[in-house]
């Protein structure tokens, strides 16, 4: 009952978004739920800032400031974004390999906002949206090796599942492999996740050294190729920085 709550109280946030300013009435009809039951929801999305009375007809319901507060942290997301994309068909173009860029949903996962395709027959994909773990994956242990160390304690805390022969489950493994990363500049992941699927990942840091997302070039395990590995690392690293700095206005 309480989530169904919570969905009903998101579907009349984005109802008030399309057609404010709009009245209880105007929304009864359009969700086809009981007046109090509408009104009741306006109260309470009111009361947390989420909602506000329109000042010149107080009958009709507007957004509030806290949705006006949260813009800027979305603009940020498309800042990112913006700074991405052209570093990464950039790197496309000298590696003409796959280009993602993933964002770090705290610890729980990694999820891909962008992908940028090479013209392989073969190639890897990777659906915008997809998550995988952070120890696993070439972009997580990106992050983790930019993350505090408590960060890292927590997750192996938490356990370390398996997906292959390959993958860093042992603490110690994956500590090391955090500190092989934070020397070279970049991490790589060799069929560690996903059978048959190669990366080689770099963070792009916020000015003060905090990790927002990483950078890959990813590829199928036939193409990879470890004496290419150093040379791969310095351009995704490099793709990675430029990313840091253009969205930093540097």
């Amino acid at each position: 009952m309480e989530m169904k709550s919570v969905t009903r109280s998101l579907r009349v946030l984005e109802a008030v978004a399309q057609h404010q300013p709009v009245t209880v009435g105007e929304l009864t009809k359009l969700f086809g739920l009981p007046k109090s039951t509408v009104q009741r929801t306006l109260v309470t999305l009111a009361e947390a800032g989420w909602l506000r009375a329109n000042r010149k007809d107080t009958t009709r319901w507007e957004i509030g400031a806290r949705v006006l507060a949260v813009r800027p942290a979305a603009l940020q997301g498309s800042s990112l974004f913006a700074a991405a994309r052209e570093p990464m068909i950039r790197l496309r173009d000298a590696v003409n390999e796959t280009i993602h860029l993933s964002v770090p949903d705290a610890l729980q996962c990694m999820v891909v906002v962008d992908r940028v395709d090479c013209d392989h027959a073969v190639r890897t994909f990777h659906t915008i949206g997809d998550t995988s773990p952070l120890h696993a994956t070439a972009v997580g242990r990106a992050i983790l090796a930019h993350l505090p160390r408590q960060d890292v304690e927590e997750l192996v805390a938490a356990g370390l599942e398996r997906f292959s022969d390959t993958t860093p489950v042992e603490p110690d493994e994956l500590r090391a492999e955090l500190d092989r990363i934070r020397a070279d500049g970049y991490a790589v992941n060799r069929n560690q996740y996903r059978p048959g699927v190669c990366a080689v990942a770099a963070a792009v840091l916020d000015e003060d050294g905090t990790p927002l997302a990483a950078v890959a070039a990813s590829m199928p395990e036939a193409r990879y190729q470890d004496e290419l590995t150093p040379k791969w690392g310095r351009l995704v690293a490099d793709t990675a920085a430029e990313i840091s700095r253009r969205r930093l206005g540097a």
